[in-house]
This record gives C-alpha cells, sequence and structure tokens, in this order.
C-alpha cells in the first residue's frame, strides 16, 4: 500500500511539474513582475528595518524607498537619454563605414563562398523601416505596463500586504521554526546576490566606458550601460557584450594592434570582474555548479526571456535554500550545489 502511495506520488509530480511550467509561461505578465518586486523588495528590506527601529512610520518608510528607486530609475533613464543624444548627434560617419565594411565584407563572402548579395540600397537602412515603429511602440508599452506592475508589487511586499514568512509558512513548509530560518537565509543569500550583481555590474560598465573612449571608439556610454545591463545575465551578458563590441570596433577602428588591444582590453574586464572578484564576494552561499546554472538559464530563458535570464540563479538560489529544508530533497538540492571546499581546523 506504502509503495503504491509513493508511485502515485512521483506520477503526479511527474504531472504538475510542467503543469506549474506551463502556468508559469501563460501567466508571465503576472509572475515576471511579481518575482522582479520580490527581489527589489529584499534588497530594500535592511533599510526598511533600520528606519522601523528609528520609529519612523511604516507609510513614510515606504515613501523614502520608492523616492529612492524613483532616484535610481531617474538616472538610469538619464544615461539612456545621453547615450541616445550621444547616437543621434554622431558625427564620426560610423554608419557610413559600418556599410562600406559590411559591403566589403559581403563582397568577400561572396567570392570566397559563393554566397549570394545583392547590393542594391542601404544594408544598415533596411534595420530602420517603418514597418517595425509600431512593434517600437509596442515593447514601450508593455515596458511602461511592467514598471507600473512591479512597483505595485513593491509597495505590497514592503508594507508586508503580500508576507513572504507567513506564504512560506503556510504552503510550503508548514513549520514556523523552519520557515524563519529558511527565510532568513533566502533574504541574506539574495540581498547578497543583489548587492554584488549590482556593484560588478556597475563597475564592468564603468571600465568598458572608459576603454570605449581610451581607445576612441564611438558612444562609450551606450556601451558602458549596455555592458552594465547585460551583465545581470548571468555567464552569456559577458559573451554577448564582448561579441557585440568588438564588431563594433571592427567598424571603428583599423584591423591593427589597436583593435586587438582594445578587445584584450574588454574582455579582461569581463574577466577581471565576472570571473575572478563575483565569486570571492559571492561566497560560499552560491555555490551552483555551472551546468545547473546552464540548464536553468535555458529554461527560465524559454519561460520568460529576458527577465528569465536574468532572475534565473536568483530562483535557483531560492528553489536550492527550500529544497535544502526537507530530508527526502535534500539530496537535489546537493546536485544542484558546486563542489564544497570543507576546511579542517588545526588541532593544537
Amino acid at each position: 500500500m506504502l509503495e503504491e502511495r509513493r508511485t502515485t506520488n512521483t506520477l503526479l509530480l511527474f504531472i504538475v511539474i510542467p503543469l506549474v511550467f506551463y502556468l508559469l509561461k501563460i501567466l508571465s505578465f503576472i509572475f515576471i513582475p511579481l518575482f522582479s518586486s520580490m527581489f527589489i523588495a529584499l534588497l530594500f528590506l535592511p533599510l526598511m528595518r533600520g528606519l522601523s527601529r528609528r520609529k519612523v512610520p511604516r507609510l513614510l518608510s515606504i515613501v523614502i524607498v520608492i523616492g529612492v528607486i524613483a532616484l535610481g530609475v531617474f538616472i538610469g533613464v538619464e544615461l539612456v537619454q545621453l547615450s541616445s543624444r550621444q547616437i543621434l548627434s554622431n558625427n564620426t560617419g560610423f554608419f557610413g563605414k559600418a556599410e562600406v565594411k559590411i559591403h566589403d565584407l559581403m563582397l568577400y563572402l561572396q567570392d570566397k563562398f559563393g554566397i549570394d548579395y545583392g547590393s542594391e540600397g542601404n544594408i544598415l537602412g533596411q534595420f530602420f523601416q517603418k514597418e517595425n515603429i509600431g512593434s517600437t511602440f509596442d515593447f514601450i508599452r508593455k515596458f511602461l505596463t511592467n514598471i507600473l506592475m512591479i512597483t505595485f508589487f513593491t509597495i505590497l511586499w514592503l508594507s508586508e500586504s503580500i508576507n513572504m514568512h507567513k506564504v512560506m509558512n503556510n504552503t510550503i513548509l508548514k513549520r514556523k521554526h523552519t520557515s524563519i530560518k529558511a527565510f532568513m537565509k533566502i533574504e541574506k543569500d539574495l540581498i547578497t546576490f543583489i548587492k554584488v550583481k549590482f556593484l560588478v555590474s556597475l563597475l564592468t560598465g564603468v571600465f568598458t566606458g572608459l576603454a570605449c573612449v581610451f581607445f576612441d571608439v564611438s558612444f562609450p556610454i551606450f556601451w558602458g550601460l549596455f555592458a552594465f545591463l547585460i551583465n545581470f545575465v548571468q555567464m552569456v551578458g559577458s559573451f554577448i557584450s564582448v561579441i557585440l563590441l568588438s564588431i563594433f570596433a571592427f567598424v571603428e577602428l583599423d584591423p591593427t594592434s589597436t583593435l586587438f588591444f582594445f578587445i584584450l582590453s574588454i574582455t579582461g574586464v569581463q574577466i577581471v570582474f565576472g570571473a575572478i572578484l563575483e565569486p570571492v564576494f559571492m561566497g560560499k552561499s552560491f555555490s551552483i555548479n555551472v551546468i545547473t546554472v546552464l540548464i536553468m538559464l535555458m529554461l527560465w530563458g524559454f519561460i520568460w526571456g529576458i527577465p528569465g535570464l536574468i532572475m534565473a540563479i536568483p530562483i535557483t538560489v531560492f528553489i536550492k535554500i527550500i529544497l535544502e529544508q526537507f530530508k527526502d530533497t535534500k539530496v537535489i538540492a546537493s546536485l544542484l550545489s558546486g563542489p564544497e571546499r570543507s576546511i579542517t581546523p588545526l588541532k593544537k
């Protein structure tokens, strides 16, 4: 009887898990802002607690936090506008250079590999057709809607209208002490992740922009901002940043040692901050093996697209901590983790 019940539970699990992922994909317009706001609220929880200890009313504390977030968004918008003005007032003739180099490259490929190439019309102009304007406005509309929903959910999290601790206690863990312990670990690890990721991404963006200025590559503000944002996509973001900026520099710079040293510089920035400093700052809390990271990036990228790629690692950490709380799922949690290094104290 016990064996039959275990088999039934296993079969139900195989049915429920795909159904859950299907619902997450279908209802992404709700879950993406909900999860994003949860991580934002977690980041500002220490500030909320500090204000509470100073007897600041909760409503005023929420207003202060929303003001800090609004200031950050304002700075981001200003940087985007500044980079946009820099691109629109471009006097370096970049688009003309790009047209010539792409034309020469396509002719070379046609001559060597027999690839058909129609040289009529402006190549880059094809990306700025009037038919694409509608999709741009649609993207802006969806983006603003998501921002409003994230703001709304963030206020709910901060005001504890949605209490994460109570939700975990009533639905998953069912034990008050365990739920408190798990929530504290989730909060500590995710706050560490968000802070370190923001700092590393900021330094990556700043030094990428400085490399563009030093090697006289156009639009340094844009490329610094791009490197900052794309770095939030674990592992993949670094490759995308280096590859796109290298292609851009190929148009800007002559294929000499200058181009080589520029590519070497931006690659070095990604290695120093992403591969060396970030793991050091993260510590043991994020001992997740590479295979798990890649699988989770593909899974959440498929379900939620770019927001899924950004939130894949925090969600994985959240799942790992929850799995560690149950005896039957500790094995799965250990499979998600990377190899741990045990330090044996020396005997006196």
